[in-house]
C-alpha cells in the first residue's frame, strides 16, 4: 500500500507530519507488518516513511501512550506483544463504547459524512469471499474510523482508534484460521445503512452486534 494510500485514513485535513507518520506506523502495527516484540529504528522507519526523524519519535510517543510501543531505557523501543487475553478488557470497552459512536454519528452526522458512509457501505458490499485479506482488513479499519470520525466527539474517537487498532492486532494474529472474514466485515453494510438513515437503536444495536461477534469468532479459534 502506498504512502499515498495510507496518508487519506488520516483524520485532520491539514495533519502535522507527526499526525502522518503517526497514522502510517500505526498501519503497520495494526497489520503486524511490525511484529510483535520487533524492534523498532526510529532513523529506519523515517527514512521508509520520508520524513525526519522528529516527527517519528512524536509519533512513537503517542503510540506508546497507545500501548502500541514500549520504550525501554538503553534497549530502544519496541512493538508490543498481542496477548489474547487482552481481548477481554478490549471489549469491556468496545462493547460500550461502539453502540455510542455509532448512535451519535446517526444523529449527528452532516450530510457529506453520510455521504461518505453511503458510499463506503456500497464498497464494502462488493467485497467478495477469497479476496485478499489484508485488503479486506483495510476496509474493516476504515469503517470503524469513518464511523468514529462521523460521530464529532474527537475524545470518543481517540479512544477508539486506539482500542480498535488492538482488536485488528488481535484479530491479524489469528487471521488465517478465521473461516469467513469477509462476512465479518460485510455485516458493516446495515450499520452504515442505519447511520445514513438516521436510525440511531439500530445503529447502537448493530455496532454492539458486530463487537460481540468478533469476540466470539475470535475465541472459537483460541
Amino acid at each position: 500500500m502506498s504512502v499515498q494510500t495510507q496518508a487519506t485514513v488520516v483524520r485532520q485535513p491539514l495533519a502535522s507530519n507527526a499526525d502522518r507518520a503517526y497514522e502510517l506506523i500505526l498501519e503497520r502495527l495494526v497489520l503486524l507488518d511490525i511484529r510483535p516484540s520487533e524492534p523498532i529504528n526510529d532513523e529506519r522507519l523515517a527514512g521508509e516513511l520520508g520524513f525526519g526523524r522528529t516527527p517519528v519519535r512524536e509519533a512513537l510517543k503517542r503510540l506508546e501512550r497507545d500501548r502500541l510501543v514500549v520504550a525501554y531505557p538503553r534497549r530502544g523501543t519496541f512493538a508490543t506483544t498481542v496477548d489474547i487475553t487482552d481481548l477481554a478488557h478490549i471489549s469491556e470497552i468496545r462493547k460500550q463504547l461502539e453502540p455510542v459512536a455509532a448512535a451519535r454519528a446517526a444523529r449527528t452526522a452532516p450530510p457529506d459524512a453520510r455521504a461518505r458512509l453511503s458510499e463506503l457501505a456500497a464498497a464494502i458490499a462488493r467485497l467478495e469471499r477469497g479476496g485478499d485479506r489484508r485488503q479486506i482488513l483495510r476496509e474493516d479499519v476504515r469503517v470503524h474510523r469513518e464511523i468514529y470520525r462521523a460521530a464529532g466527539n474527537p475524545y470518543l474517537e481517540d479512544v477508539l482508534v486506539c482500542q480498535d487498532a488492538h482488536a485488528t492486532r488481535i484479530w491479524c494474529l489469528f487471521l488465517d484460521r478465521l473461516p469467513d472474514v469477509t462476512g465479518h466485515v460485510r455485516e458493516h453494510v446495515e450499520l452504515l445503512h442505519a447511520i445514513v438513515d438516521g436510525d440511531d437503536a439500530a445503529a447502537s444495536e448493530l455496532a454492539l452486534a458486530h463487537v460481540l461477534g468478533f469476540e466470539q469468532a475470535v475465541r472459537a479459534v483460541v
